[in-house]
């Protein structure tokens, strides 16, 4: 089984969407993404994202890229 890999990218999904007041579930519907791949992209563990899902995000969310996804080195 391969190991999970490690980096440095971190997501801000749940804090964007609790200044927003909306579930994930009403993400999901208005981006028209499953909930499950948007919990993948929530909890860190998604691989890769399309530009056109992110932008579809960050239209929904009114939002920049970089209010989503951070980079912290260690």
């Amino acid at each position: 089984m391969p190991r999970e890999e490690i980096h440095a990218i971190q997501i801000h999904l749940d804090r964007i969407l609790a200044e927003r007041n909306m579930t994930l579930t009403e993400l999901s519907a208005r981006v028209g993404i499953t909930v499950v791949n948007l919990s993948v992209l929530k909890n860190g563990r998604a691989r890769a994202i399309r530009f056109s899902t992110l932008s579809r995000i960050c239209d929904v969310l009114r939002c920049q890229p970089g209010d989503l996804i951070t980079h912290s080195p260690a």
